[in-house]
């Protein structure tokens, strides 16, 4: 086994990625070593690194992460269904760990637990630095909840689902039953594809989509959508008037404006989903009376639960031939590119970059 790991250091916004070697970790209990196989290029990575939004530094960013195990600690680690995992396993893992003890978790919250540690996100120290994605190997802390992946999945299909797919799936969860229900995806991004499908397979009667790009909209044709429409120059409300009201709308675009306008969509007792408005904005304009009197549920997700990785898990290896979620990885580049790849990412073309170590 190797004792050394190649990584690159996010030191600060817009400055080049260090390349740094670092020492192998001797792993505590719990602990596993994983080499890092693939990773993606999420969007909140593209926002720290360009600046709009704090991390921490050191880091070695990307949570988007599938890996072999190249080590386990002595007393050995469960997956999430209680198996014992072995050194060889394709695995991928929760974007956290976490303490389930702890009284966050035990309220139902594992993602807001006290103490929380998310993979990408924290700064380098003596004892836990090989955090992210970008680097060739990942150390996963005891309290991270971890998966086999099915043979069946490319590197590029299952690298989004620790966030993508995980999210949406928990999404998913808080809608509910969307059997023979109307829902609307609000912004056909990475996550917004996701909810088509989801939202298809999951039951849904008609699946409509809303965007301010007609590129975007044309794409979540092939992921499920029934119909779509461009953001204000096509009048929705009458078009599902006449199909039957919004049951359930998924937002994944985070815009004030956007929230607010999805909120006038919904039919009598709808359920409004937010999983976009992630980054500081405006409070929204909201009436009261209004929710209260058509009956209408606002519900917010930030990360997920271990089940809703679980869920992403099992939908994408029964539908990944059906939809191309492939496609959605544009391009990748090794990783001594990824100042390269992060330039691409930026550009926007593609809804993810990959990063092969």
């Amino acid at each position: 086994m190797k004792k050394e790991a190649v990584a690159k250091v996010f030191i600060e916004a817009k400055t080049p990625f260090s390349n740094t070697t670092i020492a192998l970790p001797t792993l505590a209990e719990g602990e596993t070593l994983v080499s890092t196989s693939y990773a993606t290029i999420c969007a909140s990575d593209l926002h720290t690194y360009y600046g709009r939004r704090h991390s921490c530094s050191h880091s070695i960013l990307g949570h988007e992460i599938v890996g072999i195990i190249e080590n386990i600690a002595d007393g050995g680690v469960k997956d999430y269904f209680g198996a014992p995992l072995k050194i060889g396993d394709k695995i991928t893992w929760s974007v956290y760990a976490h303490d389930p003890g702890s009284k966050n978790a035990q309220k139902g919250y594992p993602q807001k637990s006290e103490g929380l540690y998310k993979y990408g996100h924290e700064q380098m120290n003596e004892d836990y630095q090989l955090n992210g994605g970008f680097s060739t190997h990942c150390h996963l802390r005891k309290g991270t909840t971890i998966f086999r992946l099915p043979d069946t999945l490319n590197n590029a299909e299952a690298a989004p689902l620790n966030c993508t797919h995980a999210t949406i799936a928990g999404a998913m969860r808080l809608a509910g039953d969307l059997t023979g229900k109307n829902v609307l995806i609000n912004g056909v991004g990475m996550l917004g594809l996701s909810a088509c499908a989801m939202a298809k397979e999951f039951g849904a009667d008609n699946v409509w989509v809303q965007d301010i790009s007609q590129e975007k909209i044309k794409k979540a044709n092939l992921f499920g959508a029934d119909q779509a429409f461009i953001y204000k120059s096509d009048n929705v409300k009458p078009f599902t008037k006449s199909k039957g009201d919004i049951d359930v709308i998924i937002e994944t675009s985070g815009i004030p404006e956007a929230v607010e306008s999805c909120i006038q969509l919904l039919g009598i007792g709808g359920t409004l989903v937010l999983v976009g408005s992630v980054f500081p904005q405006r409070d929204l304009n909201i009436n009261a009376e209004y929710l209260v009197r058509n009956l209408l549920t606002i519900k917010g997700l930030h990360n997920y639960i271990p089940e809703d990785l679980a869920t992403a898990i099992n939908f994408l290896e029964k539908v990944h031939k059906k939809y191309p979620f492939e496609s959605l990885v544009g391009i990748d580049y090794p990783l001594e590119e990824l100042d390269k790849a992060f330039e691409t990412g930026n550009k926007g073309i593609y809804y993810r970059v990959g990063i092969k170590p």
